[in-house]
């Protein structure tokens, strides 16, 4: 078992079938196509280790995971190669086997949140944050969420966090599924290990057949959505809107927005 995936990406067996998964990609913990491909690649790797059982995934600083960098590739409305390789990364995320628990301490952003709602559970810091913020940047959701959030808190809830790119508070989340558990931020990672050894202290066969059960055909069904949202994606990136809501929302301003 290797204890590195990339330069972003360390791994840590506890002793007691909890391995934690450590995102290290400072300030924000961006998102890129090899952040996730590192990320893959080792839960793919734990799937195959007979001393994990769970996983925490957990970030460095103060920022879970802010989504894609603004700067980036990623929102070059030119070239869309850069979105197809992170996709075709994610996909990868929804066939692995093995529980996982993510650790938020801080804000998870678009991307980011589909990075925490890719999770089984999640134990989240009262300063988390957590918004859907696509159409504030003119853009479609993406990462699959418009599959998993919806699954997960409920279609009315979805629509909510979708539609008015809103910023919410563990606290508020809480009572939808979407926080399972909050915790004092110099308890976060205990709190979330805590979990993770409840569920690796049963018998893993049972574990694996369970979860597979619950999830259904998770991988399939988030295949077909990211197809469809990578499509809307590309519509939409070309657009004035796009161009206003990236500038809008690195300036923390509303965007002005004139529907084309």
């Amino acid at each position: 078992m290797k204890s590195s995936y990339g330069d972003h990406v360390s791994v840590a067996l506890d002793g007691r079938h909890v391995a934690v998964v450590l995102l290290d990609r400072p300030p924000n913990n961006h998102v890129t196509p090899e952040l996730i491909g590192g990320l893959a690649d080792a839960l793919e790797d734990l799937d195959g280790e007979n001393d994990c059982r769970a996983i925490v995934l957990a970030t460095t600083g103060k920022v879970f995971c802010a989504g894609a960098d603004l700067a980036s590739k990623l929102t070059d409305p030119s070239d869309m190669s850069n979105v197809r390789a992170l996709y075709e990364q994610v996909v990868r995320l929804f066939d692995c086997q093995t529980p996982v628990v993510a650790a938020v301490q801080g804000a998870a952003i678009g991307a980011g949140l589909g990075l925490a709602v890719f999770a089984d559970f999640r134990v989240a810091a009262p300063e988390a944050r957590f918004a859907a913020n696509f159409t504030k940047l003119g853009y479609h959701p993406g990462f699959g969420l418009t599959y998993t959030l919806p699954r997960l808190i409920g279609h009315q809830r979805a629509d909510l966090m979708f539609l008015t790119g809103r910023r919410f508070k563990p606290e508020e989340v809480a009572p939808w599924g979407l926080v399972d558990e909050i915790a004092p931020a110099d308890k976060l990672m205990e709190a979330a290990r805590n979990l993770a050894r409840e569920i690796a202290e049963n018998a893993p066969l049972a574990i694996v057949a369970t979860r597979k059960t619950l999830r259904g055909e998770i991988g399939q069904a988030v295949r077909a959505q990211i197809a469809h949202e990578f499509g809307q994606q590309a519509i939409l990136r070309v657009t004035d809107d796009y161009a206003e809501g990236v500038k809008a929302v690195a300036e923390r301003r509303p965007g002005n927005f004139a529907g084309r």
